[in-house]
Order: structure tokens, then sequence, then C-alpha cells
């Protein structure tokens, strides 16, 4: 069994539209906050997440490239020492006692 109380109705109507518009003032603060956090993230000059992996990523490759070619002269050095000391006989097993 229902009973129909008008005040009842009425409060629940009130309760509702409180919640709509606290619901909607929440929604509101919300936005307000993040339109904020944008403008200081522009004026401080900050780099996204997307960016900052983007860069992050080409600075690995660079430091690969790096270690390849600090590498690849390592190993041109000797080489290229090889032929001078060649040309004295002796020379290699001197150093080596």
């Amino acid at each position: 069994m229902q009973t129909q109380n008008p005040f009842l109705d009425e409060f629940a109507k009130l309760t509702t539209a409180a919640m709509g518009i606290a619901q909607a003032a929440g929604e509101e603060a919300k936005a307000a906050m993040r339109a904020q956090a944008d403008r200081l993230a522009a004026e401080f000059d900050l780099v996204r997440r997307d960016e900052h992996e983007a860069l992050k990523a080409e600075v690995a490759a660079l430091r690969a490239e790096l270690e390849a070619l600090r590498a690849e002269k390592a190993g041109a050095k000797p080489a290229a020492k090889a032929p001078k000391s060649a040309g004295k006989p002796g020379a290699g097993a001197a150093k080596a006692s």
C-alpha cells in the first residue's frame, strides 16, 4: 500500500533538483579547474607527456648511435696504428712482455 503525501512528493522533487544542481556545479568546477591547469601549463611552458616520450625515445636512439660510433672509432684506431708498428720488427713483441 502506497500513500500519496504532497509534502513527501515535493521534498523528493526538491532533493532531486538539489542533487542535479550539485552535480552540474561539480562538473562546472571540474571544467574550470582543468581550464586553469591548461592555462598554467601553457604559461610555464610545460611539455605534454606524449611530447616528452617522443623526445625521450629520440634521445635513446641518439645515445645508441653515439655508442656505436664510439665503438667504431675505438675499433678503427688500433687498426690505423697497426700498419705503423708493423714496419718495425719486434715492436709488437716488446709490448707483449
